[in-house]
């Protein structure tokens, strides 16, 4: 492992007039390099203002807000080292090919028996209960999660402390998308499952009468929900992504479903980034014309129509992108052995040290333009992870 330097405790994550804001993003077994990420944001000094997050993200902001902040990196190992306890030894022999099978063999055991304190399979299976409820619509069954996170999230801190917390869902029924937000809706248990409830393997969850499948289905990466919730105050957004959009042509037979699930999962996240950044410099524009105008235009209705639209916020979006391992198959979002956590916690962990140790963003000033996106992970890093997938053509 490289040697990294330490973010200092004296190096401020975020100026006092921002919002401090995590956004998390599903992938199921890859949620562990979240998990590193804020364990170096924690240890540099990190008090978020904000989380919001989509299935495993919505898992490990609800560990977060849910315990108070010398308990929350704790609380995520804890709920980390549980899920992954059923394969706790490494691959018999070194090599790529060696770790590639024990992975692979790790996965098909998820399928089969589950992860402790997540999910089991149902009994009786699903098939044998064609006419079940839509509690029974899943291959496995979710209750374990549950207990989970009654044992290891303060539901009450959740709700009642400083942290805004925001839980992305889609309705079975209708299509919609929603957000179950601390501001408006007191969150439970079922909030969070329902947030990372993917079909087929996992039933839908009731709320208020209603069925809710996993938000991912619709958009994976809660990031245009809070830039469109909040464009009145400045904030410095730490955007952990799980599924990389950018990534190498695949090779192989074995390469497409991963990089398929990569494309699929990502969400998008640069397109959206870049639609939100030109949304926010026509907000500032619009400020500075507001400006501009007479007195006797105060009253007009479509100065009033802009007014609400207008801003001169800033936004720093800090990047952070689980990459490809050379070992990786597209069953990494379900491969929970202990050394695959382990190590991808670890990568989460050297790629929040590099970003905050970047003078680019030690000295970071307020965006000119709006929107500001720092992606400080080095190349070299990233490519070392992969090994010779990372030297194959990009698209």
């Amino acid at each position: 492992m490289d040697t990294l330097a330490q973010p200092s405790h004296d190096t401020a994550i975020s100026r006092p007039d921002e919002l401090l804001v995590l956004v998390l993003q599903g992938g199921g077994a890859l949620g562990a390099y979240q998990g590193g990420v804020f364990e170096a944001l924690s240890k540099a000094g990190a008090r978020p203002d904000w989380v919001a997050g989509i299935s495993i993200g919505a898992i490990n902001a609800a560990l977060i807000a849910g315990n108070p902040p010398e308990s929350r990196v704790e609380a995520m190992r804890a709920f980390w080292h549980e899920v992954s306890s059923t394969i706790t030894f490494g691959p018999p022999l070194p090599g790529l090919y060696a770790r590639t099978a024990f992975n692979e063999g790790s996965a098909l055991s998820s399928i089969l028996f589950g992860i402790p304190g997540f999910f089991a399979p149902r009994v009786p299976p699903t098939y044998f209960v064609p006419n079940g409820t839509p509690s029974d619509l899943g291959y496995y069954d979710t209750r374990p999660l549950r207990e989970t996170l009654l044992r290891l999230v303060d539901f009450d801190r959740l709700n009642n402390g400083d942290m805004r917390v925001s839980l992305g869902a889609v309705n079975v029924a209708t299509g919609n998308f929603r957000y179950f937000d601390s501001r408006t809706t007191r969150i439970g248990p079922e909030h969070v499952m329902a947030s990372g409830a993917l079909p087929p393997g996992f039933p839908p969850v009731e709320i208020d009468g209603e069925w809710y499948w996993d938000g991912g289905l619709v958009s994976n990466t809660p990031l245009q929900y809070i830039l469109e919730e909040d464009w009145q105050h400045d904030m410095c957004v730490f955007q952990v992504d799980l599924f990389s959009a950018r990534g190498p042509l695949p090779q192989t037979i074995y390469d497409l479903a991963e990089r398929e699930k990569d494309i699929r999962y990502s969400s998008r996240t640069r397109l959206g980034t870049d639609m939100i950044k030109e949304r926010q410099r026509e907000r500032r524009a619009i400020h500075r014309l507001l400006d501009k105008l007479p007195p006797e235009l105060a009253d007009d209705p479509d100065v009033a129509f802009l007014k609400d639209r207008e801003n001169d916020a800033s936004v720093t979006i800090v990047h952070l992108i689980n990459r490809m391992r050379e070992y990786s198959r597209d069953s990494k979002d379900y491969e929970f052995s202990r050394t695959t956590v382990d190590e991808r916690w670890q990568d989460g962990t050297e790629d929040a040290i590099e970003t905050l140790t970047h003078p680019r963003f030690v000295h970071r000033e307020k965006p000119k333009l709006g929107i500001e996106v720092l992606d400080l992970c080095p190349a070299e890093r990233t490519a070392k992870r992969a090994g010779p997938r990372a030297a194959l053509p990009k698209t």
